[in-house]
């Protein structure tokens, strides 16, 4: 099929409304074609009946519903990107692709080899900026270096914000004419070689987000929004987000921009990916005793809030934040194992999963990285629970067996794993 067409690719922006690349695709004054590529270098690493690639599969089929009713339609392939746009060139006469940046390190190359495919071939590739407020270096210090810790860089973001610039919603829904038509038929989840998973991701909630800094601490309230996944593949932009967080509340705002800062550590910093932010952790020696990690992942540790979050996770690939924070701490602090073990389970079982954010929290977790806690700063699991969860509900949800023979006694002693993890800070 020929034709002057640009392409618009869709990657973890998946809405029709305020993107950004395709608005601009849709202005271009050509006929827009839009494409996703299930990228074989991401999908063969994830289980066939993975919950993220369902979520994105079922998130596709919309759009291309919604693209049906005007005439058009998505094309969606699987392979190695690079191969299936050499393909596409191939049949097309194309002016021009559009797409949004990505940060990440695979992203960044991928990228820049798929736009040397199409500046070989004469045809310009054009990128915006849509997942964030702001992107590389456009927050830096009076140095010219990246700010490495968050409230310094949170102060320089609302300097640097301005509402009537930043947050204007690209509308393309007089644009949508433009779209190719043509008529392409919706792959299956067989076609495709997958398999529908059991886990769903569940509708979020922005009305939960009014007191969100009175009641995000406790799990068995349940008053978090659940907008981290549709953030994580784009069914929401981030201007919609902060807009929303600027009306309701300050501190669901300072976790958007949290998540600005560590893209923009993992940006300036890729190798935090596999190594200690702060280097003189490398010494850390680690137990890495792999009969407790196991333990540790089925939430069999003995301690209820630590089982709690672990048995969540496994069960619907989500986990309460400040669960998080106490299920990694233990890891890291009590059983002196690796937080890149961790920081891995996580990548492999959360549907919000988001390498910036989950490397910046393991990383903070274990005292390794940019902006951490302090290495002597270490969880009572015992009193965390007293603190946050005292009637047991969210806990005794998770931990069916909690008052049964089965139930395991802890697999450390809590004094004993915080001299242990202490002392072997101190010598790191």
């Amino acid at each position: 099929m020929k034709s002057n067409i640009v392409f618009y690719w869709f990657r973890r922006d998946l809405r029709l409304e305020d993107n950004t690349a395709l608005f601009h695709s849709l202005k271009s004054g050509f006929d827009v074609k839009p494409v996703f590529i299930f990228d074989e270098e991401i999908i063969d690493k994830l289980p066939e009946n993975d919950a993220r690639t369902s979520f994105i599969y079922k998130t596709l089929h919309k759009i291309d519903a919604d693209l049906k009713k005007i005439g058009s339609s998505l094309l969606v392939k699987k392979g190695k990107p690079q191969v299936i746009w050499n393909d596409l060139l191939k049949e097309h006469s194309c002016k021009g692709l559009y797409l949004n940046r990505d940060y990440e390190p695979y992203a960044l190359k991928r990228d820049k080899e798929v736009t040397f495919i199409f500046e070989k071939a004469g045809i310009p590739v054009n990128t915006y900026k849509d997942q964030v407020i702001f992107e590389k270096s456009e927050i830096l210090k009076k140095d010219g270096t990246p700010y490495v810790v968050y409230t310094p860089f949170k102060n320089q973001w609302f300097k640097l914000f301005d509402e009537k610039k930043h947050l204007i919603e690209k509308d393309s829904s007089k644009l949508f004419h433009s779209f190719l038509n043509y008529t392409a038929s919706f792959p299956s989840m067989e076609d495709l070689g997958f398999k529908v998973s059991t886990i769903t991701v569940v509708p979020y909630k922005l009305d939960k987000l009014f007191n969100y800094d009175e009641v995000r601490d406790f799990p068995a309230l349940d008053q978090t929004s659940y907008i981290s996944p549709y953030l994580r593949f784009g069914q929401v932009s981030i201007r919609t987000m902060v807009k929303y967080a600027l009306k309701t509340n300050k501190t669901f705002l300072s976790e958007l921009i949290w998540r600005e800062f560590f893209m923009q550590i993992l940006f300036h910093f890729p190798n935090v990916v596999t190594n200690n932010f702060r280097k003189k952790y490398d010494a850390v020696s680690w137990r890495n005793n792999e009969t407790e990690f196991e333990k540790w992942c089925k939430g069999e540790t003995g301690y209820p809030i630590v089982d709690a979050g672990m048995r969540q996770l496994n069960a619907t690939g989500y986990m309460h934040n400040r669960v998080r924070m106490i299920t990694a701490g233990f890891l890291c602090k009590h059983l002196l194992i690796d937080w890149r073990w961790g920081e891995a389970y996580f990548a492999e079982k959360l549907l919000d999963y988001e390498l910036s954010s989950n490397n910046g929290n393991w990383q903070w977790a274990a005292g390794t990285g940019c902006d951490a806690a302090p290495y002597f700063r270490i969880f009572n699991p015992i009193e965390q629970l007293k603190k946050f969860d005292k009637n047991l509900e969210y806990t005794k949800k998770w931990v069916r067996d909690l008052n049964e023979l089965t139930y395991p006694q802890p697999i450390v002693d809590h004094k004993m794993a915080r001299l242990r993890a202490l002392e072997a800070y101190k010598k790191a």
